[in-house]
């Protein structure tokens, strides 16, 4: 599977998210996901399992838990591949962040409005 079709889900985006702040158990996933997207424990296992045998996702035991952590590998090969598109956005970006700093500028020059007196 490529890696945009694994990552072309909301919940197994939604994972990768939660995965990214550090290891969690299929418990906590579970809960988080299905009050966020309602959806049961064995769908949640489901989008794990995916991610496990795609290479986003590790798991270890831990006494009757199960541990997932990320695998950033994949990530950094989506990265890779968005690279060669990053020219369409980058110059929009830069200008938008040039406009930016413009208008906090202009903010910071311009004088203080005189309160009216009622």
């Amino acid at each position: 599977m490529h890696a945009l079709d694994v990552l072309g889900d909301p919940v197994r985006r939604r994972l990768i998210e939660l995965l990214a702040d550090g290891e969690q158990s299929a418990g906590e996933l579970a809960e988080q996901i299905g009050r966020e997207f309602g959806i049961s424990q064995p769908a949640v296992s489901q989008h794990l399992r995916v991610l496990r045998t795609n290479g986003f996702a590790r798991v270890r035991p831990d006494g009757s838990r199960r541990l997932y952590a990320i695998d950033a590998e994949p990530l950094r090969e989506v990265d890779a591949w968005l690279a060669d598109f990053r020219g369409f956005w980058a110059p929009r970006l830069a200008a938008l962040e040039t406009e930016i700093a413009r208008g906090k500028r202009e903010r910071r020059m311009r004088p203080p409005r005189d309160k009216e007196q009622s």
